[in-house]
């Protein structure tokens, strides 16, 4: 069974040029944050229900709504894979990964292996992006957790403003013009809760 693994980068540019050639094995996500190379099993069931449920209540006419999709940032070694990444269906590339720039939310559903970099790394990366929304999802302690407005550069980027709403009740999501229902979202069973807000 894979666990997360990462790979520390001595030099940011020889890690993506190795990120970008490197043969990975069927049923492993990878991907470059901060110019390390992470490795995790693909998701459980929980998690894929949840992405499921999330992706089915954003409209498709006007948003895209794509699952596991690589995007870029600019000025970053990373290269994140979040599990649903949503942009006005008339801001799609040409080809390639979206850019930050043109995504309006990035949602992350909390595996019992990621909770570090979702709530830690990945929080700093998409801010320096500036991706207008961030949305963490996390069946261990059933709620989510919603960032807005991006500030800051680099390590030092974050979100201004957070809001947690507990699993069951709505969550209004005013950049994609919808209410969330979080009533059916699922949580793991036997997993020790963390302290992350």
């Amino acid at each position: 069974m894979w666990r997360a693994t990462e790979m520390t980068a001595v030099d940011d540019h020889r890690m993506t040029q190795i990120f970008q050639n490197l043969e990975v094995p069927e049923g492993v996500k990878v991907e470059l944050l901060r110019g390390n190379i992470v490795m995790m099993a693909t998701p459980d069931l929980v998690h894929n229900e949840i992405v499921e449920s999330v992706q089915d209540q954003i409209p498709r006419p006007a948003w895209m709504r794509l699952q596991t999709q690589d995007i870029t940032i600019p000025g970053e070694a990373s290269e994140p894979v979040p599990d649903l990444v949503v942009l006005p269906r008339d801001a799609r590339p040409e080809s390639g990964p979206p850019p930050s720039g043109v995504i309006a939310t990035v949602i992350e559903v909390v595996s019992k292996t990621s909770v570090d970099h979702d709530y830690g790394i990945k929080r700093s990366i998409y801010a320096a992006g500036k991706v207008p929304a961030y949305l963490i999802i996390d069946p261990i302690v059933a709620h989510c957790v919603l960032l807005t407005q991006p500030v800051g550069v680099g390590d030092e980027a974050d979100y201004r403003t957070q809001q947690i709403t507990k699993f069951g009740e709505p969550l209004p999501l005013p950049l994609l013009g919808l209410e969330l229902d979080t009533s059916e979202f699922g949580t793991f069973k036997g997993v020790r809760p963390h302290h992350r807000p």
